[in-house]
Formats: structure tokens, C-alpha cells, sequence
């Protein structure tokens, strides 16, 4: 992992997708309440007529510092990418309510990129300013959950609220907020990998579960790897680090960059003899 500015962690990536689940304080609300009620918290919305996939009627334009998202009632396509029940979702600590796809209850939000305002400003949308956004957004909707689209991941919105706040007072990223951790099992026997992780680093991490570990014990330890790959950059070379416990070493091994593939990081975990 290459040393680096911790603000180089967040600013150059381009904004993803998200959803929420909208809670009561939104609920039944005119577009006009609506739109007075985005524009108090600051996000300048504009309502948009044209039909374009991932959202139906009411859908606005907001606005927050480089940031642009096109929001509005999540529609089926959007619905069933991220139903949990599928099992390339993943959900941290998170149920979600059985009515969570009726009703408009899960609203969408669709980056857009300005290329005058990444021309003004010398650079692309931050998704720094998209995380200030969403953590408005979560109190303005009172949402109960949030869809990372990235990571296929759903999350309690109240705790990646508080993860947020936390990255962008101290510059430490939510890990477990943005990165889903995945078991698979195969004729091999037992692996975890994470997805999302590529976003942030260009990299993905992939383990062999030694005998006798948990799960919670290997999340432990490739999250503590994927918030260095964060932090510092990818892994460009072969390495060996010691591991969290005494005696305990990690070998890291870079895959190479086939087209059209992101690069995967081959970790082994093994103790002193």
C-alpha cells in the first residue's frame, strides 16, 4: 500500500448511486411540501419532467456543493436490484421493513456530473460532498435504512449517519458502511471477499478461511486491510505485514490487471512456527 494524503481517500472518486428508506416524517407529502422542505435543508431542488429509468413522479434535481443527484420514488428495476431477499445483497445489522418497496417508500438518488461546475472548480464531483448530502437527506426523509449500490449493501441509515459524521470530523472512512464482506463456499472450501472495496482502492481483497476462525474474526481483519487500501492506495507489490495477533502474518499478492476485470488482492494469513 502506497503512503498517501488521507484526503486523497474520498475527493477524486465519482458519486454512486444510493437509496433510502423513507420514514413517516415524509410520508403523503405534496410535491410542493416536498420541495419546500429540500430547499429549507439546503439542496436547491428543481423539479425534472422528463422519465428516465431509476425514478417516477415526483423526481427533483439537488444540489449540494459539487454535487448533483437526480432523486425520486424508487421504480421497479431499481426495486429489484436491491431487494434483500436476492442473495447478491448484502444487509449489516439491518431489516428491512416489509413494506420497505411499497408506496414510494424507497426513494432513489442518481449522481449526475456537471463538467462546467469539475471545470470551475479544477476537478470531478467529490464524493465527499455527496456523504454531506446523504447524511442531510437521511434527517430531511428521517430514513430507517440506506442501499450502498456499490457494495449491493443495506444499512441502518441512523448508524451510517453517525459513520459519516465521524470520516468527515477525523478523515477515518466507514468501512463496514461502504465494503461488503461476502463468504463463498466451493470445492476449495471457505473464502471471504469483499465487494465495493475497488471503488476506493481500484482493488478487491479475497481470503482463505483458516480452520477454526469465524466469520466476525476474518472481518476483522480484512477491514483493517481495506481501510489501509483506502487510506494509503492499492497494494502494487507482493508484501508480507504482521497480522493482528502476536505471531500471526499476512502475505498479500496482488492479482495482475486483466481488461475489463479489477485487480483482486490474494491474502493468506499464517503464524510464526
Amino acid at each position: 500500500m502506497d503512503a498517501g494524503s488521507t484526503d486523497t481517500l474520498i475527493l477524486p472518486v465519482p458519486p454512486e448511486p444510493f437509496a433510502l428508506i423513507v420514514g413517516g416524517a415524509m410520508q403523503g407529502r405534496s410535491v410542493d411540501m416536498l420541495e419546500q422542505a429540500l430547499r429549507r435543508m439546503g439542496l436547491q431542488p428543481e423539479r425534472v419532467e422528463d422519465c428516465t429509468p431509476g425514478a417516477i413522479e415526483p423526481r427533483f434535481r439537488l444540489r449540494f456543493g459539487t454535487t448533483i443527484v437526480l432523486a425520486g420514488p424508487a421504480e421497479g428495476a431499481v426495486l429489484d436490484a436491491a431487494d434483500p431477499d436476492q442473495p447478491s445483497t448484502s444487509l449489516l445489522a439491518a431489516s428491512l421493513p416489509s413494506h420497505w418497496r411499497q408506496d414510494g417508500h424507497c426513494w432513489t438518488f442518481v449522481p449526475e456530473h456537471d463538467s462546467a461546475l469539475a471545470t470551475a472548480t479544477g476537478q470531478p464531483s467529490q464524493l465527499r460532498d455527496l456523504f454531506k448530502m446523504m447524511v442531510l437527506l437521511i434527517d430531511l426523509f428521517d430514513a430507517s435504512h440506506l442501499f450502498w449500490s456499490p457494495a449491493r449493501l443495506w444499512s441502518d441509515a441512523a448508524q451510517f449517519r453517525a459513520s459519516i459524521a465521524e470520516m468527515l470530523a477525523s478523515g477515518m472512512p466507514p468501512v463496514l458502511h461502504l465494503v461488503a464482506f461476502r463468504r463463498r463456499d466451493d470445492a476449495a472450501g471457505a473464502s471471504m471477499g469483499t465487494r465495493g472495496l475497488a471503488l476506493f482502492a481500484g482493488q478487491e481483497l479475497e481470503a482463505r478461511i483458516p480452520v477454526g476462525w469465524t466469520v466476525a474474526e476474518m472481518v476483522r481483519r480484512l477491514s483493517r486491510l481495506a481501510l489501509d487500501m483506502m487510506l494509503n492506495g492499492p497494494v502494487q507489490h507482493e508484501r508480507k505485514m504482521r497480522g493482528l495477533e502476536s505471531g500471526e502474518w499476512i502475505d498479500l499478492s496482488p492479482s495482475s490487471i486483466v481488461e475489463g476485470q479489477r485487480s483482486t488482492v490474494i491474502v493468506e494469513f499464517g503464524r510464526d512456527r
